[in-house]
Order: C-alpha cells, then sequence, then structure tokens
C-alpha cells in the first residue's frame, strides 16, 4: 500500500479552509484591515545578533506525527513561560485540522508577550499574508516546497509591503537552489520531510554549507538537548525553532534553560 504524503493532505485541507476564510471575510476587506495596523515587531533583528544561538520557541498543541504533544495548552501560559525563559521569538502554529492551531491565538499571544511572532501555517494564497498582518503576526513561514518561483516572489513582496518579515524553510538541495539567487534573508533548514514526517539531523549538514555568507539560518525540528545545540553552534547557525521538546515538558521554563544551556 503506498504510504500517505502528509504534506499533500494538509494542504487540500487547507485550501478548503482559505476558500471558508474568503467567504467570511473577502480578500478587499481584509486588505483595508490589514494596512494602518501598528509597526510590526521586528522578527529577524530579534534572532540575528552575531556569535549567539537564539531560540524561536513554538507555541502548538498536536501535530500529524504525534497526535496531541500538550494536553494542558493555553497559549497565552506557554508564551509567558517563554518570554521569562529568554526566547528571543515566538512561533504559533495555526493549522487547525492537524496541529488544532487557530490563528486568534497570535493576537492573544501578543497582548501578553513583548517578543515577536512568526506565524507557522501551510501558506499557499496570497490571502494569507494579508490575514497573518490582520491577526497580529510579524513573520510568516513560507515553505519552498509549497510554492513555485513567481508565487514565492509574490508573497515576499507582499510580506514586505506590509512590513513583515519570512522565513523561507527548505528541506533538500533542489529547494535551496530554487531560493538562493532569490532576496531571502532568512532561511530555515527544517529537518523533518513534510511528506514522510521523517526527521533526519543530517539534513542540516547538508544544506548549511551551501548557504552564502550573510544569510540567517534558523535549524528547525528534531532539536532534543544542550549537544544539538552545542552542535549547531559551532556550524554557525543564527538560531533554533523548537516545539516539540518544550511542548512534552511538565516545565516549560525549566526545560529552554536545559536545552539551550541558559
Amino acid at each position: 500500500m503506498a504510504k500517505t504524503d502528509a504534506l499533500k493532505e494538509i494542504v487540500a485541507k487547507k485550501k478548503e479552509k482559505i476558500l471558508l476564510a474568503k467567504q467570511a471575510l473577502p480578500e478587499e476587506e481584509l486588505k483595508q484591515k490589514a494596512s494602518g495596523l501598528p509597526a510590526c515587531r521586528p522578527f529577524l533583528e530579534a534572532i540575528n545578533k552575531p556569535r549567539e544561538i537564539h531560540l524561536i520557541a513554538e507555541i502548538k498543541k498536536a501535530s500529524p506525527s504525534r497526535g496531541v504533544i500538550r494536553e494542558n495548552f493555553n497559549p497565552v501560559e506557554i508564551a509567558v513561560s517563554y518570554q521569562n525563559a529568554g526566547a528571543h521569538a515566538l512561533s504559533v502554529l495555526t493549522e487547525e485540522d492537524y496541529f488544532q492551531g487557530n490563528i486568534n491565538y497570535i493576537n492573544e499571544v501578543k497582548a501578553a508577550v513583548s517578543l515577536p511572532i512568526l506565524r507557522k501555517d501551510f501558506i499557499v494564497d496570497p490571502y494569507q499574508i494579508y490575514e497573518s498582518r490582520f491577526y497580529g503576526a510579524d513573520a510568516v513561514l513560507l515553505i519552498a516546497d509549497l510554492l513555485t518561483k513567481d508565487a514565492l516572489s509574490e508573497m515576499m513582496q507582499i510580506a514586505d509591503n506590509l512590513g513583515m518579515d519570512y522565513l523561507v524553510e527548505v528541506h533538500t538541495e533542489k529547494e535551496l537552489k530554487k531560493i538562493l539567487n532569490m532576496k531571502v534573508p532568512l532561511i530555515g533548514i527544517n529537518n523533518r520531510d513534510l511528506h514522510t514526517l521523517e526527521v533526519d539531523f543530517k539534513t542540516t549538514e547538508k544544506l548549511f554549507i551551501l548557504i552564502p555568507k550573510g544569510k540567517t539560518v534558523v535549524v528547525e525540528s528534531g532539536i532534543k538537548s544542550y549537544q544539538d545545540i552545542l552542535f549547531l553552534k559551532v556550524l554557525g547557525v543564527n538560531a533554533v525553532l523548537i516545539g516539540q521538546a518544550f511542548m512534552e515538558a511538565a516545565d516549560v521554563t525549566q526545560k529552554v534553560a536545559q536545552v539551550m544551556g541558559w
């Protein structure tokens, strides 16, 4: 029996959700609402000081590979714990069906902390960039595998116009090559294959050396220990995005200190 393609399933569901969102709040109306909002918090700047490894701490209840990760899930409490623990930025998962996320979490969290917030979702339509800005995100995740070069350019342009940062995520050399001649200041290397959901740390080793100096690099997935952090620090990575290891912990603040070595 053929294995299911997790990414295809997630994106199919996401496209249905976008149609419903557009019916509830038409794109032209959303664009008006997204303009004239207070300036975004600087996401890229927050995770980009030299000779330091920065933490983007993720708020997520569930995942397709693990099911529910955190039963007692309060996004605002988690955000405050992360800020107190020294995180430099937050990632909020807003995908509804597989991660049990909600776009309303962004503004709820934003009201409680001063950190910049990345909207982590499966963005396949320009509508979602305006939506992210309207709901309080300072930055968006763009997955290179999901978008053609033209679509990626368009999304980046919209984000630029809205004053937002964007993290462009790659998992293969082919995806990395696709974005290297584009103006992408912030590159994410995801150790997880979104099609099979398997994690391989070697992905970072393979891809990091191919990224030119001057780019800010974030490593995502599979980071569980201070040993992992030390390895990535030596490699020269700017930031790590960690969710599962913290969401599984009873004491989030303590777990952050343990993994980051703070």
